[in-house]
């Protein structure tokens, strides 16, 4: 029987149609998980000089003078016990609420990050407030959502989970809790790894380097509009450093620009600040709070991510 010549082309449209959607499944919807956090951490803790291991505190802290537990102190914007101070402000500026976390730790050991479903892998995703709540976080922002990109250094407490260079600016979170800026055109994960890199996150750019703005006025992320939801880790003195998340796109804020994100920032005091991820996936959870408020298409709601950055006593 022969078949008509149209049929050859309904057929070809048809396994066109098939594999477009596969590609696309594969994408954004297929989950692969490429690494467990819990094996990394397994396998790096083994590889690791006993010297550079860095010592979880898991325990209560107690007062060694009367023996007993000291409770931490929480309200709806702060936070302090012995080794963590958190202090939540928010300011209208530019048309636009931003909301400022002031934290002050006692060791590094409380900066931390955390992946989506404990996993790295691709389509692996999850609020900002469910990964938090995973870790028992106290604050919590939206990481450099690492998943919607085959490229950019992942280096996550201390384990490498992506080498694969993108050319682009990173923030480097180093083992004392100092910030660095780098370029994945001059350096390698592997030796970002071995000179003490703890977290790297790479979506940037850097908005203040030196206490200076690092960005123009015509500096923006891809093709993203000048005003915009922002969120933003930046320290200013060691172990001292602000979280802060920006609300837009909405009638009630407007956005910022990241040269305006950066000068905001050089007035709190900056000395590095960094830009992560934005638009929909800025968010920012306070004792299990989400506090401000995403901008997710037409309505109000968060976003799943990859990954946050966040201050809390969690393994």
């Amino acid at each position: 029987m022969k078949i008509p010549r149209y049929g050859f082309a309904v057929l070809f449209a048809l396994v066109l149609l098939l594999f477009t959607g596969y590609l696309l499944a594969d994408t954004f919807l297929i989950k692969r998980v490429y690494a467990t956090v819990a094996a990394e951490l397994a396998e790096a803790e083994q590889t690791a000089p006993e010297t550079e291991t860095i010592a979880i505190v898991t325990a209560e802290p107690e007062d060694s003078e009367a023996g007993q537990t000291i409770e931490p102190v929480a309200t709806d914007t702060t936070y302090s016990d012995e080794n963590i101070s958190v202090q939540l402000s928010t300011y209208r500026l530019l048309e636009t609420t931003i909301y400022v976390a002031d934290v002050q730790l006692s060791s590094a050991d409380y900066l931390k990050t955390a992946l989506a479903e404990n996993s790295y892998g691709r389509n692996i995703t999850a609020k900002t407030s469910s990964i938090a709540a995973s870790v028992d976080a106290i604050l919590a922002i939206n990481g450099d959502y690492y998943g919607a990109q085959r490229s950019g250094y992942v280096i996550r407490n201390g384990v490498l989970y992506r080498n694969t260079s993108g050319g682009g600016e990173d923030l480097v979170i180093y083992r004392d809790g100092s910030f660095g800026i780098v370029s994945e055109d001059e350096i390698t994960a592997e030796e970002l790894l071995a000179s003490g890199a703890w977290n790297v996150l790479s979506f940037g750019p850097a908005l203040v380097e030196n206490g200076e703005v690092a960005v123009s006025e015509n500096d923006e992320v891809g093709r993203a509009m000048a005003s915009n939801p922002r969120t933003a880790i930046g320290m200013i003195d060691d172990l001292h450093y602000v979280f802060v998340v920006a609300d837009g796109r909405t009638s009630e804020s407007d956005g910022l620009s990241l040269c305006e994100l950066a000068t905001f920032l050089k007035s709190l005091g900056v000395k590095t600040a960094y830009n992560l991820d934005g638009g929909g996936s800025s968010s920012m959870v306070f004792m299990g709070n989400l506090i401000n408020n995403p901008a997710n298409g037409r309505k109000s709601s968060e976003r799943s991510v990859s990954d946050i950055v966040y201050i809390g006593y969690g393994a």
